[in-house]
């Protein structure tokens, strides 16, 4: 029979990542939902929906006049009655003086009405002038401890006024891309209302949540505690270059429905190649298989006593042989048993061939072409 002709490829040996490849979802690194905290009408807003804002630029703007009558009421009354506690403190030293000297006249009084100077009419009289006198400084400490206390009333309701105030300025609590707005300029605003003005997600870094089998927790585990985990996320229809991160989260439990744990990596994400709710497909290496035997996919063939693979011998003969394999890297395969590294596999043209078939040559990889393969890479 006339040679067939055939595509070959060498055997190589290499060492190969090991790589979990689930499918995840991508999460924004924090969502905040915007409400006012005061009630009132929405004067301005100050930013377009999906627009980036900065922490602590200013959003919305809510009427100030009613806050601003409200803190102006509050200081009035804080000056009322800082001025009815100074009045109590005058009234107090007053009576104090009054009563130091009431008790002096009573105690000269005394005296005297032990000599028998003056009735006892007027001693007695003296005495109870004095016990009022006193009874009279304990009512002005009372009512001084009134006026400070309504003092001390009046200044938290001024700050609660200013703060008020405040909140009709309504600022970004984070930096992020503003969503979809909810309200529009002079719309009555609800204080804590339940549906958010506008909502703000922090766009980089961004989170990416995944899950995969408990029976590969072992090994995650142990190829953290060598260092950080490389994590790479690849957008579907994007062919530039994938998301690079780190393993970040392990969940505390496994999901007992589905036999699998939950994964989260942490991306830098500047280039916002990553938006939140997508999803996306993952790689996360967890160590290297070392000096594998690898071959093209297209090698590998499927019959009727398993998988195996047409091998060109020095004579260009093939033979085939029943292979077992590994993983599959991309287009590689990992031939476990079967092939030896170095040995030239046919990838194109098997449907014509049969054992011991005679074969030429065509086309070749590079490195079929250079023979066998180098050391491990």
């Amino acid at each position: 029979m006339p040679a067939v002709p055939v595509t070959p490829a060498a055997a190589t040996s290499k060492n190969v990542p090991i790589q979990l490849r689930p499918i995840g979802n991508v999460e924004s690194f924090a969502s905040i939902p915007v409400k006012a905290q005061v009630a009132g009408e929405l004067v301005a807003i100050h930013f377009k929906e999906g627009e980036d804002v900065q922490k602590g630029a200013l959003l919305f703007e809510i009427d100030r006049r009613p806050y601003e009558q409200a803190l102006h009421q509050a200081e009035a009354n804080l000056n009322r009655d800082i001025a009815q506690e100074r009045q109590a403190q005058a009234n107090l030293a007053r009576d104090v003086a009054q009563a130091k000297n009431a008790g002096a006249q009573a105690d000269r009084y005394a005296k005297l009405a032990a000599q028998g100077v003056v009735s006892k009419e007027q001693n007695d009289q003296m005495r109870t002038s004095s016990q009022a006198m006193d009874e009279s400084t304990h009512a002005d400490q009372a009512a001084l401890e009134s006026a400070r206390a309504a003092a001390a009333a009046d200044k938290a309701a001024v700050e609660t006024a200013k703060l008020n105030l405040e909140y009709c300025r309504i600022t970004a609590p984070i930096d992020g891309r503003t969503g979809s707005l909810q309200v529009k300029t002079g719309t009555l605003i609800k204080a804590q209302a339940d549906t958010p003005m506008v909502t703000i997600n922090q766009i980089f870094p961004a989170y990416v949540t995944f899950s995969v089998p408990e029976d590969q927790l072992a090994a995650i585990r142990k190829a953290m505690a060598q260092g950080p985990l490389i994590v790479e996320a690849y957008v579907p229809n994007d062919t530039g270059e994938p998301a690079r991160g780190q393993l970040s989260f392990i969940d505390n439990t496994v999901d007992s429905t589905t036999g699998a744990i939950k994964l989260k990596a942490t991306f830098p994400n500047r280039e916002r190649k990553l938006w939140p709710g997508q999803f996306v497909n993952v790689v996360l290496t967890v160590g290297k298989e070392m000096n594998a035997t690898v071959v093209p996919s297209e090698a590998i063939q499927t019959g009727q006593q398993g998988q195996y693979a047409f091998v060109v011998k020095p004579d260009h003969k093939v033979e085939m042989r029943i292979v077992t394999i590994g993983r599959t890297i991309e287009r590689e395969t990992i031939v476990i048993k079967g092939v030896a590294p170095g040995e030239t596999v046919v990838t194109d043209g098997q449907l014509r061939l049969g054992p011991g078939f005679q074969v030429e040559i065509v086309s070749a990889t590079p490195a079929a072409a250079g023979g066998k393969a180098g050391g491990a890479q």
